[in-house]
């Protein structure tokens, strides 16, 4: 078994880098942050990883929407590298800003692979403003997501102003029949939001918190599993201390958005 490398891109605003590497480290995998100067001007090749991770931040400010400008850097000056990327079976994980990255960019929903197609889109939150909370998820267990495989449901923070998931009635409907909705808000019991805040957050579209493109190794979500690598990033960690030392039960070390990543790794495994 080879070591699997992990690009995690930084620059221009993303600042959820550094978490980002250390869960893709934890799930075993050989991380590496690298600046998008870097991979225009060659100096890192893409093809040299088999993860590739654009991470949460406000990349140009968000200042002509978010995750836009992003996105067209990467649409001029990289896409042939990306779409070889993914053809060649590559995972690229976009989270919050990079969800908007990914969309905008047309990579996701991606109904035909290596055609760049904008058809979906992530837009100002239905509250008004912005919004940093926990929440509860859901997975769908029809996705093809590799990044859900044996998620049932989890727990993780979403810190954003424009992550409510839109897009028209027909692609809605061929994103769910074709299993490429991966995550939707849910209550803490697990039972659907059906739009009502603040489960769901935003106000997205049928509750979706993510989702993938045909393949499932491409993927985009709006909470950020890397905010949740260790049991204490969990706002209810000391409360769940003492319920689990009264239980006799030992306290996890890793935070379940380490699943996420652990997936990622494990698919090349």
């Amino acid at each position: 078994m080879g070591t699997i490398k992990a690009l995690v891109m930084t620059g221009f605003g993303l600042n959820c880098d550094l978490e980002t590497a250390y869960a893709l480290t934890v799930a075993g995998a050989e991380s590496e942050r690298v600046h998008l100067n870097t991979l225009i001007a060659r100096g890192k090749k893409l093809d040299d990883y088999r993860i590739f991770v654009i991470g949460g931040g406000f990349s140009w400010g968000d200042d002509h929407g978010a995750g836009v400008i992003m996105a067209m850097r990467l649409k001029h000056r990289l896409r042939d590298e990306i779409t070889r990327f993914v053809e060649n079976g590559g995972i690229v994980i976009g989270i919050c800003n990079g969800f908007q990255v990914l969309v905008n960019l047309g990579l996701l929903p991606g109904f035909k692979t290596g055609e760049l197609k904008r058809e979906v889109a992530l837009i100002a939150n239905d509250c008004g403003n912005f919004r940093d909370q926990w929440v509860h998820l859901s997975a769908d267990p029809g996705s093809k997501c590799i990044l859900t495989r044996g998620v049932d449901r989890i727990e993780l923070p979403i810190r954003h102003g424009e992550g409510k998931f839109f897009a028209d009635p027909p692609v809605l409907e061929r994103l769910i029949e074709g299993g490429q909705v991966m995550l939707r808000y849910a209550k803490p019991g697990g039972d659907a939001a059906r739009g009502q805040f603040p489960f769901n957050p935003n106000g997205s579209v049928e509750d979706i918190a993510g989702i993938c493109d045909v393949t499932g190794r491409v993927a985009g979500l709006m909470p950020h599993p890397e905010a949740f690598n260790h049991f204490t990033n969990h706002p209810d960690w000391t409360w769940l201390k003492e319920k689990y030392r009264r239980e006799g039960r030992a306290l996890p070390e890793e935070g379940d958005g380490i699943r996420i990543f652990r997936n990622a790794v494990g698919y090349f495994q």
